[in-house]
């Protein structure tokens, strides 16, 4: 997505004759490596008035820690604000222990990530990434150096533990629960419609998904795309699980492919550790060359009225767009703490992404796509789970009512702890809490709205 806010500004796909400039591009940065920077910095473009962005990754340090407070005690990393998911992996696989993360290995364990929520492949295993959360430490919007955890500003805890990144402070460190490390399975599965009718091939997808109720709730993850041609599940991951188990909850699917006599590519196996079957089984995925939007979809609509899912499905893919699935079970019985995560999360059996094509040198058609994806394809997820909601970091842009579908019923509450911890709105993300009072304008600038 990032394309569509970078001005086309200096755009290698483009003529040499195309713009090159600053326009809103990032003109200064500042390398904070302690709290001090912080502080300094949210000084000065408060009392100069300048637009600030948090930045997420880079170099930065990691331990794990034995950790001891009244809601846990137990192992835990402390990481700060730069590390990624690959490099929190690796320090967890050193100690005989796992950390929620991402199934992009680049993504920012302490952003955004964790602070949206945060999915991955052991979720359904330990719950969301912000499940995980201990406490954090944070610079708000007025330059105070804080620790947030359920006994110390347990409001700010509250709020940045799934309410949205780059809104109430700026972390400087996250602490997470670890847990030990087992045997996990994992599976591959493609297969297209080659040979076979359109509703042969929409059946056999309809039975995979039908089918994912008991997966989750063994503890697996399972990550797919559908395209109007094929389907690829690229892992199901199974932490506990052995192979053969694995099998026995994929069988479903694998034998509606027999009787159809659809051909397939199906591979599984079970691994000693977590990070070697995240290492074998997980294909380097690139979300830069998409738009796109989403849906979280609750298991009551595939228990009561798959009929009308696949119709949606269907009709979506057949419209040139892909739709990823990330099916898993976050019931609230994996949070230990109470955190802002958007409640449809608890609710939901997969979040469906849906995804348009971006082209680097066709600007009219990436626009057409974006009016697709707002007043076509999503509206037709939204027709079948009204009053539900979406994953905020993987979501619309343009999402109309976006404090009900990305926040729910904790959007009044969020508001109000940004007030105290970010009474002049330094910090701003479009679609975030409180952005509703600003505008951006064509040159970057932001404008109050009220």
């Amino acid at each position: 997505m990032a394309p569509f806010f970078a001005n086309r500004s200096c755009d290698p796909f483009l003529p040499k004759s195309a713009s090159c400039v600053i326009g809103s591009y990032i003109q200064y940065a500042v390398n904070a490596s302690e709290a001090s920077h912080y502080q300094k910095t949210i000084e000065f473009t408060t009392k100069n008035n300048i637009r600030l962005v948090v930045r997420n990754t880079g170099h930065d340090y990691y331990e794990v820690i034995n950790y001891r407070s009244r809601s846990y005690n137990g192992k835990a990393m402390k990481m700060g604000a730069g590390v990624q998911v690959f490099e929190a992996d690796e320090v967890a696989n050193a100690k005989g222990l796992v950390v929620v993360g991402g199934n992009c290995p680049t993504v920012g364990v302490a952003g955004g990530y964790t602070q949206g929520g945060g999915h991955g492949p052991l979720v359904s295993k330990f719950g969301l990434a912000a499940d995980q959360v201990l406490e954090w430490e944070v610079v708000t919007g007025t330059g105070e150096l804080l620790r947030a955890s359920p006994s110390e500003h347990p409001d700010l805890y509250w709020a940045l533990s799934g309410g949205g990144g780059g809104t109430y402070g700026v972390v400087l460190s996250l602490t997470v629960k670890a847990h030990p490390d087992q045997r996990t399975a994992a599976a591959n599965l493609t297969f297209s419609n080659e040979g076979v009718s359109q509703d042969t091939f929409y059946d056999v997808v309809g039975t995979f998904i039908s089918n994912l109720p008991p997966l989750v709730d063994a503890g697996a993850v399972s990550i797919w795309l559908l395209s109007n041609t094929t389907f690829t599940m690229a892992p199901t991951t199974g932490p506990g699980i052995t192979k053969s188990q694995l099998q026995d909850l994929l069988s479903p699917a694998i034998e509606a492919l027999k009787r159809s006599h659809i051909k397939y590519i199906y591979y599984v196996d079970d691994y000693p550790t977590y990070l070697d079957s995240y290492r074998a089984m997980n294909p380097p995925t690139n979300v830069s060359n998409i738009q796109i939007g989403g849906r979280l979809i609750p298991r009551s609509l595939v228990e009561s009225n798959p009929q009308a899912l696949m119709a949606a499905l269907r009709s979506i893919a057949q419209k040139g767009a892909l739709i990823s699935g990330l099916a898993l079970n976050v019931s609230q019985k994996h949070a230990s703490t109470a955190n802002s995560v958007n409640p449809a999360w608890r609710d939901a059996l997969f979040d469906a992404v849906i995804g348009t094509v971006w082209s680097n040198t066709d600007w009219d058609l990436n626009l057409a796509n974006q009016r697709l994806m707002t007043d076509e394809l999503l509206p037709q997820l939204e027709q079948i789970t009204p009053g539900g909601g979406a994953y905020l970091n993987e979501g619309d842009f343009q999402q109309a009512g976006f404090q009900r579908v990305f926040y729910g019923s904790n959007y009044a509450t969020l508001r109000r702890i940004k007030g105290i911890y970010d009474p002049n709105d330094i910090f701003y993300a479009l679609e975030a809490v409180g952005s509703e009072s600003w505008e951006s304008a064509d040159d970057g600038r932001l404008c109050k709205t009220s």
